[in-house]
């Protein structure tokens, strides 16, 4: 099939592992995202061998080593640490992760960082500025519409758009957005000596999170990578569009829904960076000094409000030249980490299926209806328990019992 073209709705990090594992397969595709370019949103992201060996798969060498060399510092205990909001230590979990790479594990990346690795070699087929507003398919094939009144056509459309995908909204119209209402601040904090040397320590492993009485959690995440991102950009990719990134500590401040903790959304979307920090602020008087610490040296521009959403796992759908991958057909809340790995996870899956029917060794629909059975096997279920309301109040060993590594 040597004309054939992928459509990718969707420069996220789905499309974008999506992209270029096409490319490194010498399959034709185009990314069309609505956003001017990479923006920053979100930063951490957890890692876990499934993301890691999906990039592996999907990248070229130099920019999988660059992503590896632009990690995080494997954490003292790769756990999740759970913390009263005066830093004593309740107990721990294991991450729920496969098997990870023994000799470098995967860690953490910061988002921004890790999708402007993956936009590199991509500058002849990524289309910034492009907003979708829907498809139209057929037998031969698919013609992706835009706001602005033009198309694209092509033989696969790939949904990477997202929760709010606009794709999903007209093929699968009955999956509903689920708002959890819990609402959060996010914002990141330059991790200084003085600020690591405040922290309660269980701060620096794979991730914590502290709860106080009322009903407040604070989520907290480091970001050290193993090597100065300028520095390992100018060895690997030389001249590409990639920003230094120092290290930080990622603070996520959440408050239970109708709890009386957090403004209104209409309020909170209005609100400068200044008025967000200060909710923040006023909610951790009075924890440990390192956690109040945390929050108030947090740059207040980069405060922003989330609401916990997800979608429900749709039932099975009929095979055609439209399919979907990441949160735009399993968005999950964060309660286990595994949002983005799932999503890259799809990004390999697709790649090697579209890459047999490129190849003349799978057909179309045959190849499309394996992947999406297979991701509703292994994502749906992750999906559920992550959506389950018990998720966002896991069950902790107390620090005097046993606890498997992973």
């Amino acid at each position: 099939m040597p004309s054939f073209h992928v459509l990718i709705a969707g420069g996220g990090i789905g499309g974008l592992c999506l992209a270029q594992g096409l490319r490194k397969a010498g399959v034709s595709c185009a990314v069309y995202e609505s956003t001017p370019g990479i923006v920053r949103t979100g930063y951490r992201l957890h890692m876990n061998g499934d993301g890691g060996r999906a990039l592996q798969k999907c990248l070229p060498e130099p920019l999988y080593e660059l992503y590896a060399q632009t990690s995080r510092v494997a954490p003292r205990r790769a756990l999740m640490v759970h913390l009263d909001h005066l830093g004593n230590e309740l107990g721990t979990r294991p991450h729920i992760d496969p098997p990870n790479d023994p000799v470098r594990p995967h860690t953490a990346v910061n988002r921004r960082t890790l999708r402007q690795i993956m936009a590199v070699g991509l500058e002849d087929v990524l289309h910034f500025g492009r907003t979708v507003s829907g498809f139209e398919a057929d037998q031969d094939g698919v013609r992706l519409l835009f706001e602005d009144g033009s198309s694209v056509t092509g033989d696969v459309l790939v949904a990477a758009d997202g929760i709010n995908s606009v794709v999903r909204g007209q093929l699968l119209p009955q999956v509903p957005v689920v708002d959890t209402g819990l609402r959060g601040l996010y914002a990141i904090a330059p991790l200084t000596d003085e600020l690591a040397s405040a922290l309660p320590e269980g701060v620096f492993d794979g991730f914590s999170m502290a709860s106080a009485p009322n009903g407040a959690v604070l989520v907290a995440g480091a970001y050290q990578p193993r090597r100065p991102v300028a520095e390992a950009v100018a060895e690997l990719a030389p001249g590409a569009a990639v920003d230094p990134v120092g290290p930080y500590v990622m603070a996520g401040l959440f408050a239970p829904p109708d709890g009386g903790l957090f403004p209104s959304d209409d309020e909170l979307r209005a609100a400068t960076g200044e008025q967000r920090h200060a909710v923040m602020s006023a909610l951790v008087q009075g924890w440990h000094p390192g956690l109040s610490a945390l929050v108030e040296s947090a740059d207040r521009a980069t405060v922003f409000p989330v609401a916990v959403r997800h979608l429900v796992p749709a039932d099975p759908w009929p095979t055609s030249r439209v399919t979907l991958l990441g949160d735009a057909i399993h968005a999950m809340p964060p309660a286990y980490g595994t949002g983005a790995n799932t999503t890259l996870r799809d990004a390999a899956a697709l790649t090697e299926a579209l890459r047999r029917v490129a190849g003349g060794r799978a057909p179309l629909l045959e190849a499309i209806a394996a992947y999406e059975a297979e991701l509703r096997a292994e994502v749906f279920p992750i999906l559920r328990a992550a959506s389950d309301p018990r998720a966002t109040e896991p069950e902790f060993v107390p620090e005097d019992l046993p606890v498997a590594k992973v």
